[in-house]
C-alpha cells in the first residue's frame, strides 16, 4: 500500500492536469464554456484530494473547516455578483491567489528557519520569486479592484520622481534578494523583501487609468499563475507547477487578445496612462463638439427596425450596466417574427473583458449562431438596413479609422457607420473609456435614442408589437 500511494497520487495528478487542459479547451467557446468550467473544477478536486493524501497534514479538521467556509463565501459571491462586476471579482480572486502563493513561500522560509536546515539555492530563488510575483499580484489586484469599483479614482495617479522611486524599490528588492542568497537565514531582510514586493504592486497599478484596468487584471491573472508555479517549485509539487503554468499562459494570451483588440502594446497600456483625461493632441474632448445630432423617440425607432430587412444589434457596456440583455432578446425575437434577419456584432472589448457580451447574451438564451465576431460581421454592415448600437461607444467610433490624431486611431472597430441607418441608444453624449468624442453620433445616417438601455429597448419592443 505504501508503494502504491505515491504512484496513485502521481497518476491522479496526471488525470487532473489532463482535465485542466480539456477544461481550458472547452472554455474557448461560449457553447462549451460551462461544461469546461465543470471539467476543470473536477480536475482541481482530484488534485486537492491527491495533495492531501501526499503531504503530512497535521490537522485535517482545520482544512475541512477552511474548505467549508471558503465554499460558503464563494457560493454567496457567485450568486450575488453582477456580470458588470465580474472584472472586479476576477481582480479579487487574482489577489487572493497571489497572496496564497506568497504565503507558501513565507511559511516555507519560516519552517526552514525554525528547523535550522540549510536553504537550498534553488528553493531560495523560488521563494524570492514567489514573494515578488505573489506580492505584486496581491496589492496590484486589490488596487485594480478598488479603481473598477469606484472606491478610488479611476484616473492615473502620478507624482514627481515616481519612476526613480519605482527603480529604487526594484533595486531594494534585488539587493535584498542578493543578500538572502548569500545569507539565507536573515529573517528581517526577508520580511523587508516581502514589504517591498507589496509596495511594488501598488506602484505598478497606481499610474494606470481605469479604462485599462481590465487589461491589467488579465495580466495580474497571468502573474497569479506564475506565482502558483513558483510556489510549486518551493514545495516541490508537480500539480501546482502545472496548474500555475496553465493559468499563467492563458492569462497572457487573454492579455494579448485585449491589447490587439485595442491596437495597443502592453507597454503602452502599462506606461502611457491611456484614458485618464481627454487629450488635446487629437480627438474631440467629451462633450466638446457643438455639432448637431438627430434624436428620435421609440416609435420612430420601432418603425425603422420593423420595416428593415436586416438588423445588426451591437451590444456594449451600457447594455450590461442596464441589464438589458433579456429585453434585447425579446426585441430580436419580435423582429424575427416579422421576417427581419437579426444578427449580433460582438467586439472583443465591448464589455470589461473578452466574452463579456457573449456571456450576457447567452444568459438571455440568445442562440450562439446569431453572435458574430468583429472580423465576420464587419463586411456585412453595408448590407444591413439598421445597426442598433446599445450602450457601445469607443468600439464603434469611426475616428479609430479616419482620425490619425485620435488616441484610438488604429483600434479595430465595429464599422456600424457603413450600415444604411444607425440607431444609438445612450443616456447622453458622454465619452467612453478613451475620453474622446464619438464621430458616429454626428453622422448623417445616425439617430440617437436617449435613455436607459433597458427602458428604451422595452419601449422599442412595445412599439414594434403595434406595427
Amino acid at each position: 500500500m505504501s508503494d502504491f500511494l505515491p504512484t496513485g497520487i502521481q497518476l491522479t495528478y496526471l488525470v487532473a492536469a489532463s482535465l485542466f487542459i480539456l477544461g481550458l479547451k472547452k472554455l474557448g467557446s461560449p457553447a462549451s464554456a460551462r461544461n469546461g468550467n465543470l471539467v476543470a473544477a473536477v480536475g482541481m478536486l482530484l488534485a486537492i484530494v491527491a495533495t492531501l493524501l501526499d503531504q503530512q497534514v497535521l490537522n485535517y479538521e482545520m482544512i475541512l473547516v477552511g474548505l467549508a467556509i471558503g465554499s460558503v463565501i464563494g457560493t454567496v459571491i457567485a450568486y450575488k455578483v453582477q456580470m458588470t462586476e465580474m472584472p472586479q471579482m476576477v481582480g479579487l480572486l487574482n489577489g487572493l491567489g497571489g497572496a496564497s502563493s506568497a504565503l507558501i513561500a513565507v511559511a516555507e522560509f519560516w519552517r526552514l528557519l525554525d528547523s535550522s536546515q540549510p536553504i537550498p539555492l534553488d528553493v531560495n530563488i523560488s521563494m524570492l520569486l514567489d514573494v515578488l510575483i505573489g506580492g505584486v499580484t496581491l496589492t496590484g489586484s486589490f488596487l485594480a479592484f478598488a479603481k473598477l469599483q469606484g472606491l478610488i479614482s479611476g484616473t492615473p495617479i502620478t507624482f514627481p520622481l515616481q519612476q526613480p522611486f519605482n527603480l529604487l524599490l526594484l533595486g531594494s528588492y534585488l539587493a535584498g534578494s542578493a543578500y538572502l542568497i548569500i545569507t539565507p537565514d536573515s529573517l528581517p531582510v526577508f520580511l523587508g523583501v516581502v514589504a517591498v514586493s507589496l509596495v511594488l504592486g501598488v506602484m505598478f497599478v497606481l499610474p494606470i487609468g481605469g479604462g485599462d484596468m481590465p487589461v491589467v487584471i488579465s495580466l495580474l491573472n497571468s502573474l497569479s499563475g506564475v506565482a502558483a508555479a513558483a510556489a510549486g517549485f518551493v514545495v516541490m509539487n508537480n500539480m501546482l507547477i502545472i496548474a500555475g503554468a496553465l493559468v499563467g499562459a492563458s492569462g497572457l494570451i487573454l492579455t494579448e487578445i485585449m491589447c490587439k483588440a485595442m491596437n495597443r502594446s502592453l507597454f503602452s497600456v502599462l506606461f502611457s496612462a491611456f484614458g485618464s483625461v481627454s487629450t488635446s493632441s487629437g480627438g474631440a474632448a467629451a462633450g466638446a463638439s457643438d455639432q448637431p445630432v438627430r434624436s428620435i423617440d421609440a416609435e420612430e425607432g420601432a418603425m425603422m427596425l420593423g420595416y428593415a430587412r436586416s438588423v445588426v444589434i451591437v451590444p456594449g457596456y451600457g447594455m450590461a450596466v442596464a441589464q438589458a440583455q433579456h429585453s434585447v432578446r425579446e426585441l430580436a425575437d419580435q423582429l424575427e417574427r416579422m421576417g427581419v434577419d437579426v444578427k449580433y456584432a460582438i467586439h472583443p472589448v465591448a464589455g470589461r473583458m473578452p466574452g463579456h457580451m457573449n456571456v450576457l447574451l447567452a444568459e438571455a438564451n440568445v442562440a450562439y449562431t446569431q453572435l458574430y465576431d468583429m472580423e465576420d460581421i464587419n463586411p456585412q454592415f453595408e448590407q444591413a438596413d439598421v445597426a442598433l448600437v446599445i450602450g457601445a461607444n469607443d468600439v464603434v467610433n469611426p475616428a479609430a479609422r479616419s482620425d490619425k490624431n485620435s488616441p484610438i486611431y488604429g483600434m479595430p472597430i465595429l464599422e456600424v457607420d457603413r450600415a444604411k441607418q444607425t440607431i444609438v441608444i445612450k443616456r447622453g453624449m458622454s465619452a467612453g473609456f478613451a475620453g474622446v468624442d464619438n464621430e458616429l453620433f454626428y453622422k448623417a445616417k445616425t439617430t440617437m435614442l436617449f435613455g436607459s438601455a433597458k427602458d428604451m429597448v422595452a419601449k422599442l419592443v412595445s412599439e414594434v408589437k403595434q406595427l
